[in-house]
Order: structure tokens, then C-alpha cells, then sequence
């Protein structure tokens, strides 16, 4: 198995959980394309067949008889730089892609497939060797924010996932400073540290929508101290939190007692403040309730911790608030270095 690389620890922007969706494919007699951006692992049966054959949860187009190459179109669910890309061809042991190549592109609006096609595409993965039944990793070297990326199957075959790892880097244009939410994945927030991800990434906190499940949000193991569990979340920029969203929704048997906020500065080049000040004190949660708790503290903050007493997990995180002049400036000056050609 191969080990992943850091990067993978990044969200996937491509997911169907953040609402990326395959637009376009040349062929696909065989499997679907919107598996590709399946947010699960992928899974197979043997001897499972429909009447065009094997059933895959995957991409897989017929066998080429003539030239050419096979490719999909998908539109990123968050925009972003990306730091690399997975090629899954999971199960896919006679009939992957001997080679593939990856593109992307940056387009504002909602363009066509067609509209794409004439697009100036960036290559990120060259024509590349890929094995079977494997986890194919590609970094990525581009500071640039792509909204669209394009898999390229040499000549056919078929591939489970395209997994797109990054950064979001919102368009502030689209964002009221004023009325956000500082934490969500898609405005740029992240996780800069847990205490414990034993089940699941802290950073499912910071999806969006409802959790479908308990291991679509934080889950912790079982604690056998005296200590209890935490995160931190990088806010999308320094701004005001004015309320909090705690949702337990899925966690039945194993939501945390109680919880608290803190919220702390860092300072320019820092990733973790050094103090923190409280803005909700310890409160009491309920198992698969979404809790809405209004924060009185009117300080900036660039980070704010989550402590959950002992253990447990929390489906989403919502931490809703304005931006300060610091947040903004600092928003649109990511923005306006990645849109950079």
C-alpha cells in the first residue's frame, strides 16, 4: 500500500461533499463518471454485473477501437489552489489506464462544457504512468486558484476516484465581509491542530451542510484520563464571531458532556496565537441537537479552540461573524496572488 503523502491531508475540493460535480465525458458504456468524486472510499463486489458487465464504482469507458483518449470535465465544489492529485484506479486490475494526464483552469461563473473546451488549460500532471488497483499520487506545483479540473485517460480504461487536495481561496466578490461564516472550509477556514482524530478529520466539522452520518463529522477516541479533547480552527480571516453553531446531530452515544470556545490573535507569520480569552464558557451539550449559542465577546480573532469535555465528536462547527479590515485585506490579497497569471 502506498504511503500518503501530507498533502492528502488537505480537503479534497473535488468531492461530491463540497458539491463537485463530473460535467462531461467522452464515454462511459461501462461505469459512470460521477463516481468519480464519490466521497467514500470506493467499493466493489466481485461478480456484481449489470448488462453492460462488471459493476464498478468507478469511471470506466469501453474499449478504444480507434484513436484518441478518454477524458472527464469536473467542476471543483470549492475553488482553490491545489497542492496535489489522487488517482484512485481502486479494483481496476485489467483495465486502467496505462497513463493519464491532469489539466485545470480558472473560469469565472457557471461555463458549459463547450465553453471550457475553449478554455486555456494549465497542465498539472503531464502524461504520467499509473498503476492498477492503486493509489497514484501527483503533487501539484502551482500557486494559481483553478476552478475546473480536467482527468485525461490514456487511451481508455477506467479510474474509481480523482481526488483534488488544496487550499480554498474564496472570491471575495461573492462573500459578504460583514455576515459569514469564519470557520466554513469554503470561505478558507481550517484546522491548524487537534488533540485526536482516532475516527475521523476534525475538518468534517467545517463542511458544508448537514453531517449524513456520525463519521461525517470529529469523532475522538475513548479518553482514559483526566484530560479531554480539542481543535483549532484557522478562521478565513481575523474577524468578530457573534455566533456559534455546535451540532451533535448523528452522535447519540458518543457526544462530548460539554463544550467551550476560546478565541486568540496570531500574530503576521504565526499559525497559533499565543493566549487565548474565553467566548463561550463551559456549557452543557444534548446528543443529536444542533445548538446555537450567541457570543457576547466583540474581540478579533484569527483562531478559535474548540474544547470538548472528555471525548467524543462534533458533526459541524459554524462559528458566524464579520470580517475585520485586517480579515478582508488578508482575504483578498490570497485571492488576488492566486488569480495571478
Amino acid at each position: 500500500m502506498n504511503e500518503s503523502p501530507e498533502w492528502t491531508t488537505e480537503p479534497d475540493l473535488a468531492s461530491r461533499r463540497f458539491g463537485g460535480t463530473v460535467m462531461w465525458a467522452t464515454d462511459e458504456l461501462f461505469a459512470e463518471k460521477e463516481n468519480l468524486v464519490n466521497p467514500w472510499t470506493p467499493r466493489h463486489q466481485p461478480e456484481t454485473f449489470g448488462p453492460k458487465g462488471q459493476l464498478y464504482d468507478g469511471w470506466e469507458t469501453r474499449r478504444r477501437r480507434e484513436p484518441g483518449d478518454d477524458s472527464a470535465l469536473i467542476r471543483l465544489g470549492i475553488p482553490g489552489v491545489l497542492s496535489g492529485v489522487v488517482v484512485d484506479t481502486a479494483y481496476f486490475k485489467g483495465n486502467y489506464p496505462p497513463e493519464v494526464s491532469v489539466a485545470a483552469c480558472a473560469v469565472e461563473g457557471y461555463p458549459s462544457p463547450d465553453e471550457l473546451s475553449e478554455q486555456d488549460w494549465t497542465v498539472l500532471v503531464d502524461r504520467a504512468a499509473v498503476r492498477g488497483d492503486t493509489e497514484n499520487f501527483f503533487p501539484v506545483a502551482s500557486d494559481r486558484r483553478f476552478t475546473h479540473v480536467r482527468l485525461t485517460m490514456h487511451p481508455d480504461g477506467g479510474v474509481a476516484r480523482l481526488r483534488a487536495h488544496g487550499t480554498a481561496v474564496p472570491d471575495p466578490a461573492l462573500l459578504d465581509p460583514a455576515a459569514l461564516d469564519l470557520a466554513a472550509l469554503e470561505n478558507g477556514g481550517r484546522i491548524a491542530g487537534c488533540s485526536n482524530m482516532f475516527y475521523s478529520s476534525p475538518d468534517n466539522m467545517l463542511a458544508p451542510g448537514l453531517a449524513a452520518h456520525q463519521a461525517e463529522g470529529w469523532e475522538t477516541a475513548r479518553r482514559r484520563d483526566d484530560g479531554n479533547d480539542w481543535a483549532i480552527v484557522r478562521l478565513a480571516g481575523a474577524g468578530v464571531v457573534r455566533f456559534a453553531d455546535v451540532d451533535t446531530g448523528n452522535l447519540r452515544g458518543n457526544a462530548p458532556g460539554w463544550f467551550s470556545l476560546s478565541g486568540g490573535t496570531a500574530s503576521d507569520g504565526s499559525d497559533i496565537p499565543d493566549s487565548w480569552f474565553e467566548l463561550l464558557p463551559r456549557t452543557r451539550l444534548q446528543p443529536d441537537t444542533r445548538h446555537r449559542f450567541a457570543v457576547a465577546a466583540d474581540q478579533e480573532v484569527t483562531h478559535v479552540r474548540l474544547d470538548i469535555f472528555p471525548d467524543g465528536g462534533v458533526a459541524r462547527l459554524r462559528l458566524s461573524g464579520g470580517l475585520t479590515e485586517r480579515g478582508l485585506r488578508g482575504l483578498r490579497a490570497r485571492f488576488d496572488a492566486a488569480s495571478a497569471t
